[in-house]
């Protein structure tokens, strides 16, 4: 069954990682599931949204887009 795995950008304070890097959208996608991404959310971690989007995710604007597409969050803590 294919999932919509979601990845909003990290709130806290002087928090730079990201959940999920390119590669892992890469795999998810791989095996048939959308990755939605919040638009820089990476880029703490040194991964750029073109990153993403080469490797198959549906960038969006904001995180209630995140949450409102997403079947799956995944977050950093």
């Amino acid at each position: 069954m294919a999932r919509v795995v979601g990845v909003p950008k990290e709130i806290k304070d002087q928090e730079g990682r990201v959940s999920m890097q390119p590669d892992g959208v890469a795999e998810l996608v791989h095996h048939g599931h959308e990755v939605v991404v919040e638009a820089g959310a990476g880029l703490g971690a040194g991964f750029r949204d073109e990153e993403y989007e080469e490797a198959g995710a549906r960038l969006v604007d904001g995180p209630d887009e995140v949450f409102e597409a997403a079947d799956l969050i995944v977050k950093v803590k």
